[in-house]
């Protein structure tokens, strides 16, 4: 008899993608124009307001006014697609791309009850997830416990991809906070107008990867309780690039040179697959109180067989808030 460790199965799994992906340069590496220059000096002071110093002192979200159309219909159910203004201050907008000024998001509900008694949740978009078709997939499901389905088009993804950036690989660091401080604004405005606009019960955010980093910040400045559920996600991007497999898909020598005067150490240690386990415990240690819960796999492989386990922890999470009362 042969006895196979699924662990070391699933960690094959993770590197030979891995190697197939980030090795073979089939595509340019991540950040291959340098850090950024002013775009992310610019970022830095902008960050620095996502965490006031004063505990419950957070900026309220913004108002949007999403323009829909109808995909399809059905008795039971319905998608839509709207486009709104991406709500960025104009600092912020100046610094993304054109294209990626307007935001485009999909809305699947069901028709069987009010809003008022319905739960809707953000999917946040994973590193490479241009589309909305694999979020829809994890949320369509849950349409039978009326959990309504939302998902946000990233800023520099989709059709909102700069024209100079082959797929995923952005060009510059700062592209990546870019990134990263636009979704926060757009996902906290679309909860806000699930909240003050459509009227939903309660309401959650979840993400995969890098979506999951993103959802957990969203997560943490929103000023009403939502559930939180960040999947296969590190604490930083930075374990994802420095010590998990996209660290092969980075362009070091180009960091390297764009730092001109400072020589750049950089400790590039092994670790397994892309999200080391230290990294989502982090995450436990800043939400006192929160779950961790544990899927046997890679990232690659938990991607691909894990979604009832993903959408259970989605209900869960909705089922620890407590619903709306109705206004008066």
């Amino acid at each position: 008899m042969v006895t196979v460790n699924l662990g070391m199965l699933h960690y094959i799994l993770d590197h030979v993608y891995g190697a197939f992906v980030h090795r073979t340069k089939i595509t340019p590496p991540f950040f291959s124009r340098g850090w950024g220059g002013t775009k992310l000096e610019l970022l830095e002071r902008l960050i620095s307001q996502l965490f006031p110093e004063v505990e419950g002192q957070n900026w309220p979200p913004s108002s949007i006014q999403p323009i829909w159309k109808t995909v399809w219909e059905t008795q039971n159910a319905c998608l839509r697609e709207g486009v709104f203004r991406t709500p960025c201050d104009e600092q912020l907008l100046s610094a993304l791309p054109p294209e990626s000024h307007n935001a485009r998001v999909a809305f699947l509900v069901p028709k069987s009850v009010p809003p008022r008694k319905m739960a809707c949740v953000v999917h946040l978009a994973g590193t490479g997830d241009h589309t909305f078709e694999r979020r829809l997939r994890l949320g369509g499901p849950l349409l039978k416990q009326n959990i309504a389905t939302m998902v946000l088009e990233s800023p520099f993804y989709g059709q909102r991809r700069p024209m100079l950036q082959r797929g995923a690989k952005l060009l510059c660091v700062s592209d990546l906070l870019l990134l990263g401080r636009a979704t926060i604004e757009e996902a906290r405005s679309l909860l806000y107008w699930l909240d003050s606009e459509a009227g939903f019960g309660k309401m959650g955010v979840c993400g995969l990867s890098m979506g999951g980093v993103h959802a957990a910040m969203v997560g943490s400045l929103h000023p009403t309780p939502v559930a939180t559920l960040p999947f296969l996600s590190p604490h930083s991007a930075v374990v994802a690039f420095c010590e998990g497999i996209l660290k092969h898909a980075t362009a070091w020598e180009a960091l390297r040179e764009d730092l001109a005067a400072k020589e750049a150490a950089m400790t590039l240690e092994e670790d397994d697959g892309y999200i080391p386990k230290h990294s989502v415990l982090e995450l436990q240690k800043a939400w006192p109180g929160s779950e961790v819960r544990w899927v046997t796999g890679g990232h690659v492989s938990s991607f691909l067989l894990h979604n009832d386990e993903f959408r259970k922890a989605i209900v869960d999470g909705l089922n620890r808030l407590e619903w709306k009362e109705p206004s008066l």
